[in-house]
């Protein structure tokens, strides 16, 4: 029986239905991409990443258009004369041409938008709960660990994909209507599905990986430093022993995002020999971010099983 306290108090008991952990995973999941929102940073950086999606979207018009002008034909950029045979050699190291490196090369140059995103999160989302004791408040209700990592995996996945995979299934929506989409959606079901397996790819290892530095890490700024070393000074390591002291393309291994790369390329059907300068192996790359998925979980497992919780 409700007492007066309770009334004034203006106590209501529960009288929904309720419901597993899994549904607490999404809760967090959606909170953690309402906290995103409500940072500035985050919509700037994600405009600076749309800024590269159009920039391959009209890019691909204009390569459809180039393709019917004659390559001693002038045309004006900014009052500036240039031939349409020039213009045409620039666009073709993107290879704005609807095939695997199209979609290859716009998520390649977009890592360095989710480098920094990415890292952001990873301190607002996961470092601050360790910082500021909000873990064990979350363990304490009736959820697990792991459906604590899930809900913060799930958000950042999906920040992660609004940013690279959804864009890439724009851009091959948008190079079907450019030329035959009667055939084009039918030949190249290999680039779409190898979208969806790049995304995958990039979700699962960037994703648990980030959760393993914001644990270890925790504060904004040092995370920002140690994930520039992993991502840039890393590329800067691997292309200084492979292309400058010539030692076998395997050093290429240290740097993730090439190896993401890779497995991306794999994915969406590109052969070993269109890719230019020395690589690994398709396999030795998945390889590698296998290797990063299972350390990243291992220490996960490590670190969120001694947080003590008060039940």
């Amino acid at each position: 029986m409700p007492t007066v306290s309770d009334s004034l108090l203006h106590y209501r008991p529960w009288r929904g239905e309720f419901r597993g952990p899994i549904h607490g995973s999404l809760a967090m999941a959606r909170l953690s991409l309402l906290l995103l929102a409500r940072r500035k940073l985050f919509w700037g950086l994600y405009a600076l990443a749309l800024m590269i999606f159009f920039f391959f979207f009209y890019g691909q018009y204009l390569v459809v258009w180039i393709q019917e002008q004659t390559s001693q034909q002038t045309v004006q950029f900014g009052g500036i004369p240039v031939k349409v045979g020039d213009l045409t050699k620039f666009l073709d190291r993107l290879n704005l041409n609807g095939s695997a490196h199209t979609f290859g090369n716009f998520i390649w140059f977009e890592g360095y938008i989710v480098m920094i995103v990415m890292a952001l999160a990873g301190s607002v989302l996961v470092g601050n709960d360790f910082a500021h004791g909000s873990l064990p408040f979350y363990l304490a209700k009736p959820i697990g660990r792991r459906h604590y990592l899930f809900g913060k995996f799930l958000a950042l996945g999906l920040f992660l994909n609004l940013v690279t995979t959804v864009p890439a299934l724009v851009l091959f929506l948008q190079a079907g209507l450019l030329y035959d989409w009667q055939s084009y959606y039918f030949d190249h079901l290999r680039e779409f599905a190898g979208i969806l397996g790049y995304g995958l790819a990039l979700t699962l290892t960037l994703g648990t990986l980030l959760l393993a530095t914001a644990v270890w890490v925790r504060r904004t700024v040092p995370l920002i430093m140690v994930w520039t070393g992993m991502f840039v000074l890393a590329r800067l390591l691997a292309s200084m022993l492979v292309e400058g002291a010539k030692l076998d393309a395997r050093w290429k291994l240290i740097d993730l995002w090439n190896d993401l790369y890779l497995v991306g390329l794999w994915c969406l059907g590109a052969s070993r020999e269109s890719i230019r300068g020395d690589q690994p192996e398709f396999w030795e790359a998945a390889a590698a971010c296998g290797v990063v998925i299972v350390l990243s979980l291992l220490y996960l497992r490590k670190r969120i099983q001694a947080v003590e919780v008060i039940s």
